[in-house]
Order: C-alpha cells, then structure tokens, then sequence
C-alpha cells in the first residue's frame, strides 16, 4: 500500500489487515476545541491515534502570529515519531468529514519530507457509513522513548506574511483565498477581529473541491484550478484561508488533480489582521 493523496474506505478497510498504516484522528472544531477529543473517545477507527490541531499541529500562538501558526519541525518529527510513524510508513489521516483538518496533517507530513501520506476521503462519517468498525477509549500515551521522524527535503513550501507584502499589486503571483465567500467579502467574520480579505486575492471555497461530501475527481478539479490559474502557473499559486489550515484543502485538491506546486501562506487572514498597517479590502 503506498497512497499520497487520497484514499477512500474500503482501500482502507483492506489495508489495516495487510498493511500497517497509522492513522492519524484529526477531528476538531474550532469553537469547542475539546470536541475532537471528545469524539475520538466516543468512537474512533481502530488503532487511531489522536492529534490535536492546537496542541501538536501548531505551534505556540504569539502577539504577531496566526492563531495556527507552523510548529517547529523539530517537535513536530518527535510527536509523530512516537506515534509510531517512520521513514516508511504509510500514514491516513481523517477527520468529521471534510477534510480540512486531515489535510492539515496532511500537509504538515510533506512538509517534513514524508510521501506516504494520504487523506481519507470523506472522513469518520464515510467509515460510518460504510458499516464499518470503530474503537472507543481515550487515546494511547506517546512513546516518550521513540525517535523522532527523520526530517527530509520538504516537498511542499510555505510562504511568509513578508513574501506576501511584497506581492500585494504584482502579477507574479496569484493569491487564493480558502474562506467561504461571505468571510473573504468581509460579510461575516466569525473568528478573527477583522473582517475582509488580502488586497487582490481572489476567492475559491475550500468546499468547492467537494461534491457530495467527497473530492470531485480528478480531472474535473485539473480543469477547475486551470481555469482558475488562467496564465498563472501551480508554482505561482499561493493558498490561505483563516489560520493556515483550510488552505491545505486546496492543496490536497490540487496534488490529488496531479497539479502539485502551490504554496501556503501558513499565517493567512489570523496573521495578516492582526497588524492595522496591513491593507484590507472587501467585497468581491
């Protein structure tokens, strides 16, 4: 079994009897964040372990950051590490159903070098759904002895808010953002003190990459994102959304398509706001 990007149930359900794929519970909600704990010891897949957005995919929030800013690479291999995760091991994460926070994971894996990575699509609810079997319980203690994940070449980049500022009204780069549109308008803004959008970015909903509750296919998301880039290339693509985790949607969407290369701006809307001297625009 080797899967990068995507992997549906019932791929899944046969891998954990000939395979040893880890995976990776990535459930959360970002406005009852002990949520996810709470559903992973309701009911969780068998042999999961927990990660929580906050507390072992971020790292600590400060007076300037995002609210979901990179953890350090360091810590972040030692906490996989000790979930079991190696050089070669096949790693699927999930979350509720989407697969924002899977994505994350995702995300945050290829950032340290590691390809056997892959997003359950559809997430706990399509496991359910498919009559399949779950496990309940608190998660398992990390192995404070295991080594960390060795750390390779990243083979996914991230950008920084000054890289941002520098591309505000050049043609370079093509800045997309991941929100729902009322937040990137500057509608509604549910979570961050400023409402709005990065000057000249354009709008995608993560949620347009999925029909049904799963990805759209593959060609069908090649063909939206090319129309969407127009002239521009994958590697001109910058991603963001609120706090650098939606984005990854978008990321997994485009590598699932073949169409790899595109960048996170890890702060997103969070960290851009927080500073007044930053512009701000809205509506569409």
């Amino acid at each position: 079994m080797r899967c990068e990007t995507l992997i549906d149930v019932g791929a899944l359900h046969r891998a954990l009897h000939d395979d040893a794929p880890v995976l990776l519970d990535c459930r959360y909600d970002l406005t009852d964040p002990a949520a996810g704990r709470r559903a992973f010891a309701d009911a969780h897949l068998p042999g999961a372990r927990y990660v929580d957005l906050a507390a072992d995919m971020s790292g600590p929030v400060t007076e300037t950051s995002g609210r979901h800013p990179l953890p350090e690479p360091a810590v972040l291999a030692a906490r996989l590490g000790a979930f079991g995760i190696t050089t070669d091991t096949q790693v699927v994460c999930y979350d509720a159903a989407d697969g924002a926070f899977a994505a994350r994971a995702w995300w945050l894996l290829r950032w340290l070098g590691h390809d056997a990575v892959a997003v359950l699509d559809g997430g706990f609810a399509a496991w359910v759904q498919a009559g399949l079997p779950t496990e309940r319980g608190e998660p398992r203690p990390a192995q404070a002895s295991a080594p960390p994940l060795a750390i390779r070449p990243p083979r996914v980049h991230a950008v920084a808010v000054d890289e941002v500022e520098r591309g505000l009204g050049g043609t370079r780069r093509l800045l997309v953002d991941a929100r729902a549109a009322e937040r990137y308008r500057g509608e509604r803004e549910p979570i961050d003190p400023v409402a709005g959008h990065i000057p000249g970015a354009v709008n995608r909903p993560a949620a347009d990459n999925l029909a049904g509750g799963r990805f759209k296919p593959a060609g069908l998301l090649a063909a939206e994102w090319q129309t969407l880039l127009g002239r521009h290339a994958v590697d001109e693509l910058v991603v963001y959304c609120g706090s650098g985790v939606t984005a990854c949607h978008h990321l997994l969407a485009l590598a699932h398509a073949s169409m790899p290369g595109a960048q996170l701006y890890a702060g997103s809307w969070s960290e851009w706001c927080r500073d007044a001297a930053r512009p701000v625009a809205r509506g569409g």
